[in-house]
């Protein structure tokens, strides 16, 4: 029982405690002096100073007015002149989506796509198999490419990435610049019957003669299919000579006989010597070259 009552003693004593805590922190909020604060410093109702409170709760009424509330605190942050560059991160990851794009971009919208084909007739017209092997064809179509589209490429550095640069124009200028360099090449080299082809797939109009007026979801598969016939004409013309090697390499084989020996194996050192004499890879490349001037 002695330690029951003790117990009750100190809760009640406890209580008594936390009641008169309670009642001298409501005496202090009741007698505390109120503050008074602005949106400015040293605001008071006799100062001179401008409020930054331009208008109270619902009485804006235009987006001209909500332009002008609370001005003195915010902020507006313009980089050369409104001509900010890209950050960091952001131009890191555009980079990495050319570079990702770079090998569609060099096989639909470049010389390279014809040149690679003509190179490979011509080997394959020389029945020489895997000689020249395909790293060198790939090569030298990279550069013939490089050669052939330099004119364009250095309109694209000097119209769209310079100005860019020194933000003078903006992203979607630049785009536009950049990309009407190629749009010139690829028209040039782009039949007429192949743009009414797939603006008729597309229901779209063209009058024939404006380069504007073409998409660019257009222009581009005409391109390709200009290239494909342009390169599959050129390797029928490499493969006549050598065919009519051929034809002679069996005429004679079967005139004598040897008709279990295959022609080829005869008429190859023939082909190499003739294209050798003739200086062969001379006259392809240049007369590849020739087609894009």
């Amino acid at each position: 029982m002695a330690l029951t009552d003790n117990y009750n003693d100190n809760k009640r004593k406890r209580n008594i405690l936390h009641l008169i805590c309670l009642l001298i922190t409501v005496g202090i909020l009741c007698i505390h002096t109120p503050i008074i604060a602005y949106a400015t410093e040293d605001q008071d109702p006799g100062s001179t100073e401008e409020s930054t409170i331009r208008y109270g709760a619902g009485e804006i009424q235009t987006p001209e007015e909500l332009g002008e509330l609370n001005v003195q605190n915010s902020f507006n942050i313009t980089v050369n002149n409104g001509n900010g560059q890209v950050n960091g991160m952001l131009r890191i990851l555009i980079i990495l989506t050319l570079i990702a794009l770079a090998p569609t971009l060099l096989l639909m919208l470049t010389a390279y796509t014809r040149i690679i084909i003509v190179l490979h007739f011509t080997r394959a017209a020389l029945n020489t198999q895997t000689v020249p092997p395909n790293q060198v064809l790939i090569g030298i179509a990279l550069f013939l490419t490089l050669f052939i589209m330099q004119p364009t490429l250095e309109r694209v550095y000097n119209e769209a990435l310079v100005p860019l640069d020194e933000g003078r124009i903006t992203q979607e200028e630049a785009f536009e610049a950049g990309i009407q360099p190629f749009r010139e090449f690829m028209y040039g080299e782009t039949l007429t019957q192949d743009v009414d082809l797939f603006m008729d797939i597309a229901g779209q109009q063209w009058d024939g003669e404006t380069l504007s007026a073409i998409p660019i979801s257009i222009l581009i598969p005409s391109f390709i299919i200009g290239e494909l016939r342009q390169a599959f004409f050129m390797g029928f013309i490499i493969y006549i000579p050598f065919i009519v090697i051929d034809m002679v390499v069996a005429s004679t084989l079967m005139s004598m006989g040897m008709m279990m020996l295959p022609p080829t194996i005869i008429s190859m050192p023939f082909k190499i010597l003739l294209f050798v004499l003739a200086d062969g890879w001379s006259l392809v490349i240049m007369n590849l070259v020739e087609t894009f001037y």
